[in-house]
């Protein structure tokens, strides 16, 4: 299987968790060793400040840390994406010029939120950006946090003036998603991501250029081999590969959720797991988010040790 329209971001793009010292700082060298075992993965670029690197937990100054300190260790080996992310169009404006200027190669950029738009106010607010920025733009189609869902018809009026190079499609909604890539597939260097951690193959079978998957934190290397063989129509081999993944998923559901939130319970399992692994040294979370404990963490090692992940 091979991209007819040449796109320019392809492969596999994880959201580059941000680890924490049992005090609360910002781990730099767990950062930079989080880099290095997603390259190492053979991951084809890291997708900074998203929703699994805690983005809106951070304040102004750990985020210009953790850009800093990701785009020195990946010292120009992949494409750095990184999230403009703020409510409305000029704080993303001047949110995704600093960004720019600490190493981002392209920014991500939700629909507004909070304040309440249209359909034609969501496409001035990209057109708006993109002219005052003149970089990569994806559409990050997030409704569960914006509470919008991007439409097809406004991604692809974007995407064929060449407004946005790509979307990130986390909305859960595959009918839209199989629409976005029938509508877009001819659009030259245009991409296609799914957010989606237990159907790429599935999305890949579609036209799917890649993937931005929270889980690929912990088995990058895993979800490589699975675009790989997509890539090669060996979708047998690509379905077993996303059948372990799957299973390498259910770390997600350990936690006690009369205890951890959703969010918590998700990013959590994947600090944990990579505690386990050697890669960071402590799964400490942004406050007022709560911390995986042991039980829930040796569920977590049972799992990575059944799915060849110890």
């Amino acid at each position: 299987m091979a991209f007819a329209n040449n796109p320019k971001y392809s492969g596999v793009i994880p959201p580059v968790v941000t680890p924490r010292t049992a005090e609360g700082a910002i781990d730099v060298a767990g950062l930079q060793a989080v880099v290095e075992h997603l390259i190492s993965g053979g991951v084809t670029g890291l997708f900074v400040l998203g929703s699994s690197g805690e983005v809106p937990y951070l304040t102004n100054t750990e985020r210009e840390l953790v850009v800093t300190t990701i785009a020195a260790a990946n010292a120009g080996r992949v494409p750095l994406v990184v999230g403009a992310n703020e409510q409305t169009t000029n704080r993303v404006i001047e949110e995704g010029r600093k960004m720019v200027d600490l190493g981002a190669d392209a920014l991500v950029v939700t629909t507004p939120y909070y304040a309440l738009s249209n359909a034609a106010e969501v496409e001035a607010h990209f057109r708006a950006i993109h002219a005052a920025l003149g970089v990569d733009i994806f559409a990050y189609d997030v409704p569960v946090r914006t509470h919008v869902k991007l439409s097809v018809a406004t991604a692809v009026a974007l995407a064929t003036d060449g407004v946005i190079v790509g979307v990130k499609d986390s909305s859960g909604d595959d009918v839209s998603f199989r629409q976005l890539l029938l509508a877009t597939k001819d659009i030259e260097g245009f991409s296609v991501f799914t957010g989606h951690e237990v159907v790429v193959d599935g999305a890949l079978l579609g036209g799917a250029h890649g993937v931005v998957p929270g889980l690929g934190n912990v088995d990058p290397a895993g979800y490589r081999r699975l675009f790989d063989a997509a890539v090669a129509g060996d979708f047998a081999t690509a379905a077993k590969e996303q059948d372990r993944l799957a299973r390498v998923f259910d770390i997600v559901y350990t936690p006690d959720s009369a205890r951890v939130s959703g969010g918590a319970a998700g990013l959590g399992a994947f600090k944990t797991a990579l505690v386990a692994q050697g890669v960071i040294g402590c799964n400490k979370m942004s406050v007022p988010m709560v911390d995986l404990n042991d039980s829930e963490a040796a569920a977590i090692t049972a799992i990575l040790a059944e799915t060849g992940l110890l």
